[in-house]
């Protein structure tokens, strides 16, 4: 089986665009989101409609639950106060513009979806089975990792939230697989990133990096409300 899943949108129509036309070049049997398809760019309602459209099966992220439920906030780990504040801009900006059609979509979006294969049983999630906005950090205890694969009942587990892809083999045929982010990536530069899995006798993984015109899209951030460190985080690809 081949999957292509992709995560954090962020509200960037473009780059999500970009990413769906690559994945239908690589064969691929079956697409999912990982989440989060709202929040810091100013497209939310054309990201959701679009989702709707190609029938993705997608998994709630925080800020599709913050949105979608009209939070005061997401549920972010912020570094700092000032990280904060723009983050409730950012979550603020985005339930004024989604309409209630997409809102109620984003509030009754899955927390988990199951996949299974001859010899795995997969699982997707957002930040981690045990709650939507905890961040899997590559470098976390492969105990850790084994103890939540053994309580959920999964061989493969893939998330996102973190923007940082990653592909970690644990003991006893096990994976973990972030995705990275499509639309707010962290991983240093502007591109957008998803992850082809391929799954048969082991896992395998790749990473693709597909460039988008992530200018026209800082752009649009600055003549909006929200704030222009969300250009420059769109531009650097410092998340």
């Amino acid at each position: 089986m081949k999957l292509a899943v992709f995560a954090d949108v962020h509200s960037n129509i473009k780059a999500l665009k970009t990413v769906l036309k690559d994945i239908k070049g690589q064969d691929v049997e079956r697409i999912f989101c990982a989440g989060d398809l709202v929040g810091y760019a100013p497209f939310p309602n054309e990201v959701i409609d679009l989702i709707r459209k190609e029938k993705i099966l997608t998994v709630m992220g925080n800020y599709d639950d913050g949105v979608g439920n009209m939070r005061i906030i997401c549920g972010c780990d912020y570094k700092d106060e000032y990280a904060q504040r723009l983050g409730e801009q950012s979550i603020a900006w985005t339930k004024e513009e989604t309409t209630r059609e997409n809102k109620e979509f984003l509030r009754n979006l899955p927390e988990k979806i199951r996949f299974n294969t001859e010899n795995y049983r997969g699982l997707i999630v957002h930040g981690s089975p045990r709650r939507l906005n905890e961040y899997l950090y590559e470098d976390l205890e492969e105990d850790y990792f084994l103890e939540i694969l053994d309580e959920f009942e999964a061989d493969i587990l893939v998330c996102g939230h973190t923007h940082k892809p990653y592909f970690t083999v644990l003991a006893g045929n096990k994976f973990v697989i972030n995705v990275g982010s499509v639309g707010k990536p962290k991983h240093g530069n502007p591109n957008a990133v998803y992850a082809l899995i391929e799954v048969g006798s082991s896992v395998a993984v790749q990473f693709k990096e597909v460039p988008y015109d992530y200018e026209a899209v800082a752009r649009a951030i600055e003549v909006t409300s929200l704030p222009d460190e969300f250009a420059d985080l769109v531009r650097k690809g410092t998340g």
